[in-house]
């Protein structure tokens, strides 16, 4: 954020430190929509950045039979992680954005937008702090969007695994590799699956306890 003793003709745009907020001097444009306004949409090109200094925008995903998925949310001092992808990769965006308040900002084009990068630290830490999170959050949603999947899956590789014995001799990573996903998610899963009583988790072992719970996940039956 600039410092209160420096006046720049520019709004006051969280996140920007003095040295990015004097590039916007006379070079960035303006702008209002009001609350429902689509920002941006699949294959429309991205040619800048805006920076919300006022509300909210809805970044979502709709599929042709009116379903939508959220995929996050900006809020005044983030970065719309689709909108710098599809401006530095000059590639047209791949999903909505909506206001969902009445929101206020400033628009960058990409050159401005490399500039900032180039001469504040903080700003460029900023916006690579949102984008690594975002990531983290959207593999999480995808992960999410396949949970019954994912679950049924290693419900039954459990109960394959362990055949008439109650016992899995396998690790996390193991058995992420048989169902071919990620450790991290199979130890979600796994850990989900303990606390509704179905496993007990052992070093390099899982106790099945509830061998018709697990069944119950895969839609077979015993």
């Amino acid at each position: 954020m600039a410092s209160s003793g420096t006046n720049l003709d520019v709004p006051k745009v969280p996140g920007l430190d003095e040295a990015a907020t004097r590039l916007l001097v006379g070079r960035y444009e303006p702008v209002i929509a009001s609350e429902g306004a689509i920002m941006f949409q699949p294959g429309q090109a991205c040619e800048r950045l805006v920076l919300l200094t006022k509300g909210v925008v809805r970044v979502r995903m709709v599929s042709e039979s009116g379903r939508e998925i959220e995929l996050y949310r900006v809020h005044p001092g983030e970065t719309c992680v689709m909108s710098i992808a599809c401006m530095m990769g000059e590639r047209p965006y791949q999903a909505e954005g909506i206001a969902d308040t009445e929101i206020e900002g400033v628009a960058l084009s990409r050159g401005l937008f490399r500039e900032m990068l180039s001469a504040s630290a903080e700003f460029r830490d900023s916006v690579l702090t949102v984008q690594t999170r975002r990531i983290f959050d959207l593999v999480s949603l995808v992960d999410e969007l396949a949970f019954h999947r994912t679950e049924s899956r290693l419900a039954s590789r459990l109960l394959q695994r362990a055949g008439d014995s109650d016992s899995v001799a396998e690790t996390h990573q193991q058995l992420a590799v048989d169902i071919g996903t990620a450790r991290e998610v199979v130890s979600r899963r796994l850990k989900r699956f303990e606390a509704q009583g179905l496993v007990a988790l052992e070093r390099g072992r899982v106790r099945i306890l509830d061998r018709f719970g697990l069944s119950a996940l895969t839609g077979a039956e015993i």
